[in-house]
């Protein structure tokens, strides 16, 4: 594999539900290190700091180090495992998968129970499981069996889907595209840009509980004070049978994606205009999708300070909040390309004319 598949592995691979970061974020912070002064705030997000141009406006790009993931909320007497959801799931995605406990003595692979179809009733057949009838066996007999492996209330559970580059080598499927994707593409650009010019000051950050409330976008934000700031996050892939051109937009393959509204934050204009002129000078397409529930960190970024001009910027990912999610390598390397074109666009004065243009 090359370097970049290599480092969407680690990413991927890693454990990090909303509030349990930290295996992820010692992962990144390696291949953040070689370029620039590392910051973090209180809560486990981080960010980069490289200078372009000392003074210069102050450019933020970020992906969430979290996914979405459960907690062990009970034991019970017979050593099966209850839990509370981190994050939006849907429950019919939920049984029946592989998943890992994460306890201070190590990882405890287990399944997400279900009865199988042999004793189901009529009734049952035709109704969803509800996630409280759920819980997680790991093979234990007894509560004391499961207290002497370690496993504490409150630990994580993430689920399980080793990064697979698929027969179709563009394809790449793993757990946590959301967000890992983010966090690869703020090195992509650093990398990018690592012996160019930009007349700004680059933030490449990664901030945590994106999933349960944008939380760390808020605390990094509040120690940034970007001038500009974009979140990098996935898109909903809309070239599934079933889906159609009014649920989501973007394919794989087709380019990277401009979220045009989310449940957090209208972009703005100006900002949005300059992308999509930069896509068209670099002969990237661009693709674009809206989503009326949810948010993203642009949520928490915009409305930082006076305000700080800010754009979702990602790619369309197949069966997100789930176990296991496909993105297509292309759309990423075009991100990538299209916002370090972006950012070297983004002098003094472009910025104070987005900023004094408002939306």
């Amino acid at each position: 594999m090359d370097e970049t598949l290599t480092m969407l592995q680690e990413l991927t691979d890693a454990p990090g539900p909303s509030g349990f970061e930290a295996p992820v974020r010692h992962v990144l912070q390696r291949y953040l290190a070689p370029y620039g002064e590392i910051i973090t705030d209180n809560l486990g997000s981080v960010a980069v700091r490289k200078v372009g141009q000392q003074n210069g406006p102050k450019v933020l790009i970020a992906g969430h180090l979290d996914e979405v993931g459960f907690m062990i909320t009970r034991v019970t007497d017979d050593g099966y495992l209850k839990f509370q959801t981190i994050g939006g799931w849907w429950d019919q995605v939920m049984l029946a998968q592989r998943v890992e406990v994460i306890t201070r003595n190590g990882v405890i692979p287990g399944v997400i129970g279900s009865k199988p179809p042999h004793i189901l009733a009529p009734e049952e057949r035709t109704k969803m499981v509800e996630k409280k009838q759920m819980y997680i066996d790991i093979g234990a007999s007894s509560k004391e069996q499961v207290r002497e492996w370690g496993i504490s209330p409150g630990d994580p559970v993430v689920p399980v889907c080793p990064f697979t580059v698929m027969r179709n080598p563009d394809m790449l499927m793993a757990k946590a595209w959301d967000n890992r994707f983010g966090c690869a593409l703020v090195v992509e650009v650093l990398k990018r840009l690592a012996d160019t010019r930009h007349a700004n000051v680059l933030y490449g950050a990664a901030t945590v509980q994106e999933e349960v409330g944008l939380r760390g976008a808020t605390t990094i934000a509040n120690i940034v004070q970007p001038d500009i700031a974009f979140a990098l996050d996935t898109g909903i892939a809309g070239d599934t049978p079933g889906v159609g051109p009014d649920d989501a937009i973007g394919k794989l393959g087709g380019g990277p994606v401009i979220l045009l509204y989310d449940g957090s934050m209208i972009p703005h204009t100006g900002l949005r205009d300059l992308v999509i002129d930069t896509a068209q000078a670099e002969g990237i397409a661009v693709q674009f999708d809206k989503m009326a529930g949810g948010g993203t960190d642009a949520g928490k970024f915009h409305v930082t300070g006076a305000g700080a001009p800010s754009l979702v910027l990602g790619v369309a990912v197949r069966y997100i909040h789930t176990h296991a999610s496909i993105m297509h390598r292309g759309d990423f390397d075009q991100a990538a390309t299209l916002l370090a074109a972006v950012i070297k666009r983004l002098d003094s004065e472009t910025v104070r004319s987005l900023k004094s243009n408002g939306a």
